[in-house]
């Protein structure tokens, strides 16, 4: 009899243990899910703005609430802009299937919004017939032609997205359908948290 008081608080305890590890992990679940996740950068695409191996905070809820399981944001609240620089994900494509894969996260900035009409010479965009200005991008063969493409214009809740790395990105220019519908981006990166290439681009704003 002395010891079934002893009982009952380890049970206690353990349950209380249990129900608290179980609010920490749905916590944890739901930050992940609905507010920000970390993200490799894998390849070296959007050099020079990132760097292989960059560690990057992407901002989940910048343009709308998810909830998990649930493919399309559940409220949306701001769209993408233009030189925004985004993660998100796309349907499976045999032209690029190294880097397009809708189980695996990509990276790229967004160039062409619902309305413009857009063409890319060289790796040069130009927006409704004017050269777009991109202090952030490099042409490291002198500007491939291989990715030419449009003019086409882009219709309501697509984007068309462009690696900085313009020579060496198999981005919108490549893809069979070079729009992406904006309910696949997943969030904004917003800051370099970590990164191999130099301790000085530690909490960098990603531009």
């Amino acid at each position: 009899m002395s010891q079934e008081p002893q009982k009952t608080t380890l049970w206690g305890e353990f349950v209380a243990f249990t129900k608290t590890l179980v609010l920490i992990l749905a916590l944890a679940f739901g930050i992940r899910t609905a507010v920000v996740e970390p993200f490799k950068i894998p390849s070296g695409s959007m050099i020079p703005t990132l760097q292989v191996g960059d560690y990057i905070l992407v901002l989940k809820f910048w343009y709308g609430l998810r909830i998990p399981f649930v493919g399309k944001p559940v409220v949306t609240w701001h769209h993408p802009n233009r030189g925004d620089v985004v993660v998100f994900t796309r349907p499976d494509d045999p032209n690029t299937p190294q880097e397009d894969d809708s189980a695996i996260h990509i990276i790229k900035r967004v160039i062409g919004l619902p309305g413009d009409t857009i063409e890319v010479r060289g790796g040069h965009p130009l927006i409704n017939g004017q050269p777009l200005q991109e202090p952030y991008a490099q042409w490291a063969e002198g500007g491939n032609t291989d990715g030419d493409i449009g003019p086409l214009t882009i219709p309501d809740g697509k984007v068309m997205l462009l690696g900085d790395n313009r020579d060496r990105s198999k981005d919108s220019r490549f893809w069979t359908d070079p729009l992406l519908d904006e309910s696949r981006i997943k969030g904004r990166a917003v800051i370099v948290f970590w990164s191999w290439d130099s301790l000085s681009r530690i909490f960098n704003v990603i531009r």
